[in-house]
């Protein structure tokens, strides 16, 4: 949306010499808006000492209350202020009892009494989403849009006895785009730009510089909230009108009208100039013109003859479609030629003959490249058919894309009449303004290159590990929506463009959605923050930077995969050749974790799409926004249809069938050791599917007595507490030696008394949240094992006092071979130290050892000789010599014994989706 925001009246100064008085404040209201200004205005230096907001729902407090409580303000949530029309008594002298000098009303559903409004020094102040006097009342952004004003904006006034009609403060304003939504007005300009608005005006308030200028009558609305029974469209309107309407309900109640004798709600309205496009006629109850299902949408006609688009359809039952698919018709049969396109196929087939000289004919069946011509003749064909036919645009690929003479004709004439154009993306995204910034987060299957609802329709929650609140309603996927995923992937590998494009375009994609993630970083590492608490700048440096790097680095393996030539006995007097193809294994599932959810993704995916396969990936059922946003991406990126599909949902029921499935060759899976067996045999028992596994681990790091102690101390602490101890290779187990066991955990118990716990977004947090509350009980469940069996808690083991799933960082020491806690992995921010005896280095490798698994280990020592000894005889896929967690996407990562087989990263992990086909030719 382009906006240019303007000032009623902004005649003094808002910059911070200008603000001398601070006020106590009293909040009342509630939503996130609420919540930002709150924040802003503690930040200001004013005081707020009380919020007034609604009660829980549902157990949950409103967002405004969290952010109170968090800080220890005053917090009251009454049900009602009014009793039988009167003030509740109760209310309002718990409300005198705070002393504030100003009532802040940022959005508030509650009606509030004039003895609360005019108790305060200053009064009462209240932001309403619209330039007063115009749109009074409840739903004021939809008004705005369906009364097709050219202007949006809000107004900060203060409160009198009517209903939105006292003096006015100051006011913003902002133009309206033609296909702007209720969204793009509210998340571009009246949320960040009112919380702005609202501090300047409390400020402008505490310096006595406040005006209060009477709003006129002149030009004065009152509207009320829409209902679905009043959102139905009236036809006889131009096309513009007709869209306001549409989009001004677009989502609630949402706009709707009678097709084939069922109410069906339009969303997605956008304004069409240009020609009628081609379609298929829909008939429409109360229309005088019928609908067009066309290649974008649902053509509508206004009575002045123009046109709208509307992109999305929604059902009576819930279910909501594509308009595009409403006939659900994607017929590619031959099309037939008009006597101008067949002008123009007899013209190119003599540009072919010219090229093809050794041909006698051209035919339909006539093979461009199997007829002798080369990557020169492409050139040459392109510019001469362009030369003649300005107006059809070519590209090089497109030749390799239609080789044989007829394909390349149909798809020239498709051209042509532009009905070769990539069907435009349709996403239904969840919005959130957080973290400075509006996060568009897809919340759908992703099939077929393509968002869609779960066959079956449900959905659940993801949940905010940082308050426990819900992001979104994810697509519950169906063993039916497996199938249709797996068929879409497998149909794109055997006979569609991913299938015929060479290596070096594979890497130019694979170069371009790295490039896409990158300049998304930041709404991704926030996606990651809020769905699996990672703090934000550890998301951005590691979730995200290593995806990105991932995903270049891989690029640029996709045209090096190479065979080899192999000597063989000759079959005399006959010559032999042997060689080696590395060919794409076909159809991969990818089934990942929690803990790194857009990392995980990338480690496999991107070694995967580089060999040439297509891949159905199920992200972790607690965590699936980054994948989905990754699947907006790959679709930006021009992935062809049907090489990635992301389904959200169980592990058991969509995880299990992608096992399970036949038309899948190969399945990456990283998460625990027992659903690795399960996994492992149910693709044994179905089709014999290869499979690599990285699993559990309980890795052991070594801190011998010669170490770098201060280094040892911080590299240890990451080794437990990075990303919140949810790190596949943690270290299980701290051996420390004798000598310096006692320092070492006296200065681990200094530095984690300095961490900061809290939100993940605030840039100065050392631990976040949890990922999800079932693992914090599975945590301190842990913990209470561990004492109970005689190890000694130092510190932690107790879940932080504040809402969300936050745990502090815990440390134990007295852990005994035998002991639980010696043995099972917690996933958690959970050292596990044991002494050994002082020059023990063979006892202390026997006990690192002692363990069915072997991802990762570690040791810390100045005398290299004994590091490289330790490092040969310890039973790891990986081992840091005084370091920790630095991987890197060129090395190989994977596990011993049961902590699974394969590698991920490297050029090893491409042949974990690579086979190799030896060739053997006599001559």
């Amino acid at each position: 949306m382009l906006w240019k925001a303007h000032q009623l009246l902004r005649k003094f100064s808002t910059t911070a010499t200008a603000y001398q008085r601070k006020l106590k404040l009293a909040l009342i209201g509630q939503s996130i808006f609420g919540q930002e200004v709150y924040r802003h205005l503690q930040k200001e230096g004013h005081k707020v000492v009380g919020v007034f907001t609604i009660p829980d729902v549902n157990g949950k407090a409103d967002p405004l209350a969290l952010a109170a409580e968090k800080d220890g303000t005053p917090v009251f949530k009454f049900p009602r202020w009014r009793v039988k029309g009167k003030p509740n008594r109760e209310v309002v002298e718990a409300y005198k009892s705070v002393g504030a000098d100003l009532n802040v009303l940022p959005f508030c559903t509650q009606f509030i009494p004039m003895d609360v409004i005019d108790s305060p020094k200053h009064g009462s102040i209240i932001y309403h989403p619209s330039i007063l006097p115009r749109h009074r009342g409840a739903s004021a952004i939809n008004w705005t849009l369906i009364q097709g004003d050219k202007k949006a904006g809000f107004t900060i006034f203060w409160a009198d006895d009517g209903l939105d009609t006292g003096p006015i403060l100051l006011q913003r304003e902002c133009d309206v785009g033609r296909n702007d939504t209720v969204d793009d007005l509210y998340n571009n300009f009246l949320f960040p730009e009112g919380i702005k608005a609202m501090v300047e005006a409390v400020q402008l308030i505490a310096d006595g510089k406040a005006p209060q200028m009477p709003q006129p009558e002149e030009g004065a609305t009152y509207e009320g909230i829409q209902k679905k029974e009043n959102a139905e469209i009236s036809w006889d309107k131009p096309a513009e009108a007709l869209h306001n309407w549409i989009r001004g309900h677009d989502k609630v109640p949402g706009a709707w009208t009678v097709i084939d004798g069922q109410m069906v709600t339009f969303y997605g309205s956008s304004l069409l100039d240009g020609p009628v496009p081609p379609g298929q006629p829909l008939a429409i109850k109360g229309t005088t013109k019928s609908g067009l299902i066309a290649k974008n949408g649902l053509v509508l006609f206004g009575n002045d003859g123009k046109m709208l688009l509307v992109r999305n359809l929604q059902f009576e039952d819930g279910k909501m479609i594509p308009a595009s698919k409403y006939f659900s018709s994607d017929d590619m049969s031959v099309i037939e030629l008009t006597e101008e396109e067949k002008k123009m196929a007899e013209d190119i087939k003599s540009i072919w003959k010219g090229i093809l000289s050794n041909v006698a004919v051209i035919e339909d069946s006539t093979d461009f490249f199997k007829s002798g011509a080369s990557s020169m003749h492409v050139v040459r064909m392109i510019e001469e058919i362009k030369q003649k036919y300005g107006g059809l645009q070519l590209q090089n690929e497109d030749v390799y894309m239609a080789t044989k003479f007829a394909d390349f004709i149909q798809m020239a004439v498709r051209k042509l009449r532009g009905e070769d154009e990539e069907e435009e993306l349709v996403i239904d995204y969840v919005s959130k303004n957080v973290n400075n910034m509006n996060v568009k987060m897809p919340y759908q299957c992703f099939i077929n290159g393509q968002f869609m609802n779960a066959e079956e329709g449900k959905t659940y929650d993801t949940i905010n590990p940082t308050d426990g609140s819900i992001i979104a309603k994810v697509s519950y996927a169906s063993v039916a929506d497996v199938d249709k995923a797996v068929a879409a992937a497998k149909d794109a590998f055997e006979n569609g463009e991913w299938a015929r494009m060479n290596a070096r375009e594979r890497g130019r994609l694979m170069y371009r959605l790295a490039d896409l993630m990158e300049e998304h970083q930041e709404e991704l590492a926030t996606i990651e923050a809020i769905d699996s608490g990672a703090v934000y700048t550890l998301a951005l440096k590691t979730h995200v930077g290593m995806s990105v790097q991932t995903f270049r680095y891989f690029a640029g393996w996709c045209d090096k995969i190479q065979g080899s030539t192999i000597p063989i006995s000759q079959a005399r007097p006959n010559h032999n050749l042997t060689f080696t193809k590395k060919e794409p294994i076909g159809v991969c599932a990818i089934v990942i974790p929690w803990n790194y959810p857009l990392m995980m993704l990338a480690w496999k995916s991107a070694a995967c799409l580089a060999a040439g396969n297509t891949l159905v990936l199920k992200p972790a059922q607690v965590t699936p926004l980054t994948a989905l946003k990754f699947a907006e991406l790959s679709a930006k990126a021009g992935f062809p249809k049907g090489v990635v599909n992301i389904l959200p949902g169980s592990g058991g029921l969509v995880g299990q069938h992608l096992s399970e499935h036949p038309d899948i060759r190969k399945l990456g899976f990283t998460g625990s050791t027992l659903i690795g067996k399960q996994i492992m045999k149910s693709c044994a028992v179905s089709n014999l599917k290869k499979v690599s596994l990285e699993l559990g681990g309980k890795s052991p790091l070594i801190i011998f007595e010669d170490c770098e102690l201060d280094k040892a101390v911080r590299m240890g602490m990451g080794a437990v507490y990075f990303n919140k101890g949810e790190n596949c290779i943690a270290a299980g187990r701290l051996f420390v030696e004798e000598s310096v066991h006692d320092e070492f955990v006296r200065r681990v118990v200094e530095e984690i008394k300095k961490m900061k716990i809290g939100d993940p977004l605030d840039r100065a947090t050392d631990h976040g949240p949890q990922n999800h509350k079932a693992h914090l009980e599975k945590l301190l469940e842990y913990c209470e094992i561990g004492v109970k069996e005689g190890a000694t808690l130092v510190y932690g083991g107790r879940q932080v006092c504040r809402p969300g799933f936050f745990m502090e960082p815990t440390v134990f020491t007295d852990v005994e071979d035998h002991m639980y806690l010696a043995q099972e992995e917690s996933f958690g921010p959970i050292m596990v130290i044991s002494k050994f005896k002082n020059g023990d280095v063979d006892g202390v490798l026997k006990r690192a050892n002692n363990t069915e698994y072997g991802l990762a280990s570690g040791v810390f020592t100045r005398d290299l000789s004994k590091a490289l000894y330790v490092s040969e005889n310890l039973e790891a896929g990986t081992v840091f010599i005084n370091t920790y967690n630095k991987t890197d996407v060129a090395a190989p990562f994977g596990g011993f014994k049961q902590s699974g087989f394969g590698k991920d990263l490297g050029e090893e992990a491409l042949h974990e989706y690579l086979r190799t086909k030896a060739v053997t030719v006599e001559y």
